[in-house]
């Protein structure tokens, strides 16, 4: 089965998930892997979808204009050549981080590129600015893997490290599949 990534970005308004899905049904896609999220008031779509040996990337793309011109939606459809299953990380740990401070440049490049020294791989993150215009907060949460040796609690120290050389404060804890 063809495999194609899918990406739609626009000004957040209703219906934009359930007219793309259903021009997706339409064209007996599945859309197996999805990202969704309002950044700032537009709406960003990711997907992965697998569609009949007789649909390709145009045709996809054809099949969505109607939807991207009525929600004036900036759509790109890519084919996906291989299969990738997780990283090489055959022994990784979940973990998830919480970072948060005042907001600055630098501190999602100064927090993965701390993860990525000690093996981590970023598999979900979100930052989010909260509170009011006086005083806002730079929240981030990352969903990471650590390799199991030779030891994932000191990786999460030397990035905890690393955040709170940034000015921010981080947390660290490994997920637990029963709470999840």
């Amino acid at each position: 089965m063809p495999r194609f990534s899918l990406s739609a970005v626009g000004a957040d308004r209703p219906g934009i998930v359930a007219a793309v899905s259903g021009a997706l049904v339409d064209l007996g896609c599945n859309l197996e892997d999805s990202t969704m999220a309002i950044l700032q008031g537009y709406f960003a779509i990711l997907l992965v979808v697998s569609a009949g040996p007789d649909v390709d990337a145009r045709s996809l793309e054809s099949a969505l204009a109607p939807v991207a011109e009525r929600l004036d939606l900036v759509l790109s459809v890519r084919p996906l050549t291989e299969r990738h299953g997780p990283t090489n990380q055959r022994d990784a740990v979940a973990w998830t981080f919480s970072v948060h401070g005042a907001d600055r440049t630098g501190i999602v490049h100064g927090v993965t590129a701390a993860l990525a020294e000690v093996g981590g791989n970023v598999v979900d993150l979100a930052t989010h600015l909260v509170g009011g215009a006086q005083a806002p907060v730079y929240v981030m949460t990352l969903r990471v893997t650590l390799p199991s040796s030779p030891d994932p609690e000191e990786a999460a120290r030397q990035v905890q490290q690393a955040a709170q050389a940034l000015g921010v404060h981080c947390t660290a804890h490994p997920d637990d599949s029963d709470t999840l």
